[in-house]
Parts: C-alpha cells; sequence; structure tokens
C-alpha cells in the first residue's frame, strides 16, 4: 500500500504540557443551580503563562508580537478562536511558524478562566472579566457566564446554540478551585460525544481503497484501542494523520465494553501533540 504519512510531528521540542483543568461530560442528575454555563468554543486551548502563549501539549505559540503586548505577567486560561464553524481556520494560524499578521487579525483569545487565582470560579469570574478589561484588546475577550437552573433549560440553550453555528457549552462547577485534573468541576454539554486518541497504526483499505488507507488503528489514554474507518476524506487516506499523532472522534455512547459506539474521524489535534511523547508507554487514565 503507497501510503505517505509526516515522518515526524508537526511541532517540535516542546515545554512540559500546562497543568490544564479538563472537562468531564455532563450527565442527568448534575445539579445545575451549581454551575455556570458558557459556550463552547471551537478553537484550541490556549495558555497564556504570564510570559509565553502555549497550546494545550506545551507548544508555543508563534503569535505575532502585538497580539500578546501588554499582556499582564498573570496566568490566563483561554481558547484561540476564529468565530463559530472555523475551527480550520484557528489550527491553520496558531501552527505557523512565521504568524501572519492578516491571518491573526480573525484570531480572539477568549479568557475563561486564571488558573493562578486562589478563589472559587465564581470569584475567579470577576477576577478575569477585570483583567481583560484592563488589557483592553479587542482580540482579548472575556467569555460571557450564565446560569440555568433545569435540564429543559440547558437543552434549549444548547439547541439555539448548535441552531446558530455553535459547537456546544460549558459548565463551570461556582464552588470550584483551579485544580489541573479532570472532573465534575467543569463538564461540556454537546449533542453528540467526541474524546481524542492516539494513532498506533494504518490499516490496509479494501475494494475502492484498495490502494489507500482503510482505518486507522488507534488508542485511547486509558488504553483501548479500535479503529477509525469513517470520517476520513480521500486525500486523508492517501496521507493520514501520522502514527502517533493524536486525534479527534465522535461517537455516541459506549458499548458494554466501553468501547465507542459508531466512531468517526473529525480531526487531526495538533496542539496535543506532546502530550504522550511515547505511545508504548503505560496509557495514562483521562
Amino acid at each position: 500500500m503507497a501510503l505517505v504519512w509526516p515522518a515526524a510531528l508537526s511541532w517540535a521540542n516542546p515545554t512540559p504540557p500546562p497543568a490544564l483543568m479538563l472537562s468531564g461530560v455532563y450527565r442527568l442528575g448534575i445539579p445545575l443551580e451549581a454551575y455556570w454555563v458558557s459556550e463552547k468554543y471551537d478553537g484550541l486551548r490556549g495558555y497564556w503563562d504570564g510570559q509565553r502563549l502555549l497550546t494545550r501539549g506545551g507548544q508555543p505559540v508563534q503569535a505575532p508580537s502585538w497580539f500578546t503586548a501588554g499582556w499582564p505577567t498573570v496566568a490566563m486560561d483561554g481558547e484561540l478562536w476564529a468565530g463559530r464553524g472555523r475551527f480550520e481556520q484557528a489550527l491553520s494560524t496558531v501552527r505557523q511558524q512565521t504568524p501572519d499578521n492578516e491571518s491573526w487579525r480573525a484570531i480572539r483569545f477568549m479568557v475563561f478562566d486564571l488558573p493562578a487565582h486562589t478563589g472559587t470560579f465564581t470569584q475567579r469570574i470577576s477576577g478575569y472579566q477585570q483583567l481583560v478589561g484592563q488589557v483592553a484588546q479587542p482580540w482579548v475577550q472575556a467569555v460571557q457566564q450564565e446560569q440555568v437552573s433545569t435540564h429543559a433549560e440547558l437543552m434549549k440553550r444548547l439547541d439555539r446554540m448548535v441552531r446558530d453555528g455553535g459547537e456546544g457549552l460549558m459548565l463551570h462547577r461556582g464552588d470550584a478551585l483551579y485544580r489541573a485534573v479532570r472532573s465534575d468541576d467543569l463538564l461540556k454539554v454537546k449533542t453528540h460525544e467526541d474524546a481524542e486518541a492516539r494513532v498506533t497504526g494504518h490499516l490496509p483499505g479494501q475494494g475502492k481503497y484498495a490502494n489507500s488507507l482503510g482505518s486507522l488503528q488507534v488508542q485511547t489514554p486509558d488504553g483501548r484501542q479500535f479503529r477509525l474507518g469513517s470520517g476520513l476524506t480521500d486525500a486523508q487516506r492517501h496521507n493520514p494523520p501520522a502514527v502517533g499523532s493524536w486525534v479527534t472522534y465522535r461517537f455516541r455512547g459506549l458499548y458494554a465494553s466501553g468501547l465507542p459506539r459508531f466512531a468517526s474521524f473529525v480531526r487531526v489535534r495538533d496542539d496535543m501533540n506532546a502530550l504522550t511523547p511515547d505511545i508504548t508507554s503505560t496509557p495514562r487514565q483521562p
């Protein structure tokens, strides 16, 4: 099978990944009155450590000097976002080693937390709003937070968000401290579920895909392995994601075995390439 794939991952020599709060998935029974609700921005996680802008995986972002000029020495957690439905545009811009000013004019840094703040999330909301106000740059924006009290109200907001081109919603527990773990303190609310897995192999295709990729062999962070065949374009089948790279997949619930149902490929996650450098190591827990 004459396949071509990159010899190395896109971003080399990353710094250690920043310690970020990670999200779980919303489910019935969550006490919504304890949470704040915001839009889930379809961009790339951005972490300002007080001096540098980094991706979730620890890669330095080569933003133009004007983009981060005047930013505080305080750590800010947010999303590098180009607008609804423009993830690929955001990814292309953020990956540039030589930043293009015109491309970066479309990027917004949506600030939604302050990792070094010692207060609860409710207290951190006013903290990051004040900080963004002091920065006073139109491309640095404070994420708006609201509250709902019932599941029906939450689903109505989700439907409206998706109808307007948004990806989904986020729930952040108001009394939560900033902890760099995955927990119910931060939850994503979407019409479908998605997750990340690492590519461990390329499996040959059959029939019309006889001379190209049939499916990706992938492994989840907790060690489960399965194949991803649907969702790949013809171009991706001829030039598939590299072994060792991270990809996002979409699914609808889990089988009894714990494997995802109706899993399909969504995109390559170059911003996560540094999270697990050795794919032969013991799988980490999510």
